[in-house]
C-alpha cells in the first residue's frame, strides 16, 4: 500500500539529552497512542537528529521517554535509508553472520567514538505514527544504527558496552560525568 510521506522539514530541534540524565538510562514506556501529537513528537526527533548531524535519534534522546526512534543513514550497498519506528523489536542474524566491529558514535556523548561489536544484519519490526505495521533490515551502518537506537529505548547508551576504564575516558574527553543520575 501506498504510504503518505512526511514532512520531515516540518519538525523543530529540540537539544540533545547528554549521557548522566536519567533518562537515557532507563527502558522507554511504550507508545500507545498514535495522534498528531506523535508525529509532531516523531518530526521534532528528525528536526533534531538533522540539525545534530546524526544518523539516528531515539525518543529519550530529547528527553521523552517514549519508544520511538528515527533514522537516515546508508546500508552496507551505500543507498540511504530513512524511517521511523515506534515499539520497536529488534532480531539480529545471530550465528547466521559473525559480529562486525566497528567505530561508533552517540549524538549524547558528543565528539567520542570507540569500536563496538554489532550484529552484520538487523531487522527491527514495530509500527508507524499511524499504527501501521513496519519492518526494517538493515545491513552496513543501518545494522548498527537500528542497534543502537533500540538500545537507547532499553536505556543503554553504547558506551555501556564498553570496558569501565574506556568508558570512564571516553566520558572524561566529552565532559561528562561517568556515572549516570
Amino acid at each position: 500500500t501506498q504510504r503518505e510521506p512526511m514532512d520531515v522539514s516540518a519538525g523543530m530541534a529540540r537539544p540533545i539529552t547528554r549521557y548522566g540524565a536519567a533518562v537515557l538510562h532507563r527502558p522507554c514506556d511504550p507508545v500507545n497512542f498514535f495522534d498528531d501529537a506523535l508525529e509532531a513528537l516523531v518530526l521534532d526527533m528528525f528536526a533534531s537528529m538533522y540539525e545534530a548531524d546524526g544518523v539516528g535519534l531515539a525518543a529519550n534522546q530529547i528527553g521523552v521517554s517514549l519508544r520511538a526512534f528515527v533514522y537516515d543513514c546508508p546500508d552496507a550497498s551505500g543507498e540511504n535509508q530513512a524511517g521511523h519506528l515506534i515499539n520497536p523489536v529488534l532480531t539480529t542474524s545471530g550465528a547466521l553472520a559473525p559480529p562486525v566491529t566497528g567505530y561508533e558514535g552517540c549524538l549524547s556523548v558528543p565528539g567520542q567514538q570507540a569500536e563496538v561489536s554489532r550484529a552484520a544484519v538487523a531487522t527491527v519490526s514495530g509500527v508507524d505514527v499511524r499504527g501501521r505495521p513496519v519492518t526494517v533490515t538493515g545491513t552496513g551502518l543501518l545494522a548498527r544504527c537500528l542497534q543502537h537506537e533500540t538500545d537507547h529505548l532499553r536505556g543503554i547508551v553504547y558506551v555501556d558496552l564498553l570496558p569501565v576504564g574506556e568508558r570512564a575516558a571516553i566520558l572524561a574527553a566529552a565532559g561528562l560525568p561517568a556515572r549516570h543520575r
